[in-house]
């Protein structure tokens, strides 16, 4: 018998459907399982002549043609795999924001635990090539959202989508990461350890493509609709003006979402993109505790234990002139010795402790403020 999940699989897979005319197909009609059934002539004014013929050649072998040998053999993996689900549109467990944007993918494929979908989510994206400062902050802010109640979403991209995530790991919490391959296969590679601790935390890996398909660059785009649709906001850490991180802020403003954007330095090309988002209506964040007072409401039903902004230890009196003498861009240890009037053992020191309280970073450019 033909279930629903296998005939929307089998319908998207006719040539030259596209996601816009599967949706016109199921306005215009009951289901997935009528469409196919109907009369080629009765789909006429939806359908491009190659799929009519794809769809014609199916109806009359429905049961050896090979999509539906392929599904079949997509079922077997699927129910051999314990942490895996198929969930279509109108399944109970289907993202409820998701299903209000214009064009929501028929089903997804969910490894790990298909509850954190239905959880308030916020979607961190940025640059695939972050500065020090912009990576810290994508970790900061996701650590700080994820213990006050939000499941981090993003790409499982390089860069801030990656830290992002070991935000949210770092604090034991859930997140999601929606991919722009199947759901058996990590991208890039290097992040499969980070996809294990994603699944071992109760967060799950999605995708609208079957398991199988390989990364392809048409596929990143069109996942990213997919991030800012399930999330009720979208923070841009650093993006340049032209970039995916853009299109995918402008498509959650499409979504009706809120858009979050940290500003940055007028001389970093990554900050262009979030002055530009600002610019055009995108909320200013200074800190992470402004996006969980714009959206606490929405955390209100939702117990999870967080993490108190000033979890820190006192400071002495000279760690603090250390760090009112240090902005938030990297500054060489030089101008800091000569800003302090101290000498090098004792600010190494207390560089040392001020990293240890992760009130400080260092990188190849000198030392800057997390906090």
């Amino acid at each position: 018998m033909l279930s629903h999940p296998k005939a929307i699989r089998i319908l998207q897979r006719l040539p030259q459907l596209g996601i816009s005319r599967f949706w016109q197909l199921m306005n215009r009609f009951p289901s997935a399982i009528d469409v196919l059934h109907r009369p080629v002539a009765e789909l006429a004014s939806v359908m491009k002549p190659a799929t009519l013929d794809a769809l014609t050649i199916w109806q009359q072998q429905p049961d050896l043609h090979p999509l539906s040998r392929q599904i079949d053999l997509e079922d077997e993996w699927l129910a051999q795999q314990a942490d895996c689900h198929l969930i279509a549109f109108d399944d109970p467990r289907y993202p409820a924001l998701l299903k209000e944007i214009s064009r929501p993918p028929p089903l997804l494929y969910v490894r790990g635990n298909p509850d954190c979908l239905a959880l308030p989510q916020l979607a961190i994206v940025g640059s695939r090539t972050p500065s020090p400062t912009g990576a810290d902050n994508a970790l900061q802010f996701a650590r700080f959202l994820a213990g006050n109640g939000f499941v981090i979403t993003s790409g499982l991209a390089k860069g801030i989508d990656g830290q992002a995530h070991s935000g949210a790991v770092s604090v034991n919490a859930q997140t999601i990461a929606v991919l722009g391959t199947g759901i058996d296969r990590v991208y890039p590679l290097q992040h499969r350890s980070l996809a294990t601790q994603i699944l071992a935390n109760g967060g799950a890996l999605i995708s609208e493509f079957p398991p199988g398909t390989k990364a392809e660059a048409s596929h990143f785009p069109q996942r990213n609709r997919i991030i800012s649709g399930m999330s009720q906001g979208t923070l841009v850490v650093e993006a340049a003006v032209k970039s995916g991180s853009l299109i995918t802020a402008r498509m959650a403003l499409e979504q009706n979402r809120e858009v979050f954007a940290i500003p940055g330095s007028i001389h970093n090309p990554l900050a262009r993109g979030c002055h530009q988002l600002i610019r055009e209506g995108a909320t200013l964040v200074e800190s992470a505790a402004d996006i969980v007072e714009q959206l606490g409401g929405l955390l209100a039903w939702h117990q999870q234990q967080s993490i108190p902004a000033d979890a820190l230890p006192d400071i002495s009196p000279f760690q603090q002139q250390v760090l009112e003498q240090m902005g938030f861009d990297p500054v060489d240890m030089d101008l800091l010795i000569e800003r302090l009037d101290c000498d090098i053992g004792t600010l190494g020191a207390t560089l040392i402790e001020l990293q240890l309280q992760q009130r400080v970073a260092e990188t190849r450019d000198g030392f800057y403020r997390l906090k």
